[in-house]
């Protein structure tokens, strides 16, 4: 049975989670000021990494499960997660840009261009700017609604740049558990998209 929250129920779901998506930078700030962390520099560089990468399959995942599910006030959810995804990755990119070059926009472009790994995260990061910009219905209105949709779609370019750039990482320590784990599930959600434009495809051709 399909839920169907009203208007203030939805706002709460929308309150909740805009609060909650707060909880990991307010640990890593606390656990970096109370003296916690033997390596803050790098909890913090891995941690907004992580949670990019955990809402980048939020967002992803919100189409397939309002498909599935029926619940298509979901979709009302997917601008904040990927704002949030973008909030994250602008974090990971400072920590970066701040703690390993001290604003040096010289020394860090030479480690861009330099580390292969580097150089796809910091594309992924750009490339992620022109969606948190174009976010707001404004600016919908002023692309235009196909326009906006297929700028948008960029995202299916950002996942796969994403994960390489977490393969790459990890693989100077030969652990490639977490980034098996996150390429399996946004290659599922990818795979379903186009499963689904296809299977619209050959519906389309047979009328």
């Amino acid at each position: 049975m399909a839920f169907n929250p009203s208007t203030r129920q939805a706002g709460l779901i929308k309150a909740a989670i805009f609060v909650l998506a707060l909880v990991p930078l307010a640990r890593m700030v606390y656990l970096t000021l109370t003296g916690q962390l033997v390596e803050p520099l790098e909890f913090i560089t891995r941690g907004t990494g992580d949670w990019t990468l955990y809402f980048l399959c939020f967002t992803l995942a919100v189409t397939p499960l309002r498909r599935l599910s029926k619940w298509n006030w979901l979709i009302k959810l997917r601008r904040m997660l990927g704002l949030y995804m973008f909030f994250y990755g602008f974090l990971h990119f400072m920590t970066f840009l701040w703690f390993d070059h001290f604003f040096d926009v010289q020394e860090m472009w030479k480690d861009v261009l330099k580390r292969p790994f580097i150089t796809v995260g910091f594309i992924a990061f750009v490339l992620l700017i022109p969606l948190a910009v174009t976010s707001t219905n404004a600016m919908v209105k002023r692309l235009g609604g196909k326009r906006w949709q297929w700028l948008h779609r960029v995202i299916y370019v950002i996942a796969p740049l994403a994960i390489l750039h977490f393969w790459w990482m990890k693989a100077g320590k030969h652990n490639f558990t977490q980034p098996i784990i996150f390429g399996v599930i946004l290659g599922v959600l990818l795979l379903m998209r186009v499963y689904w434009a296809r299977s619209k495809a050959v519906a389309a051709a047979a009328r």
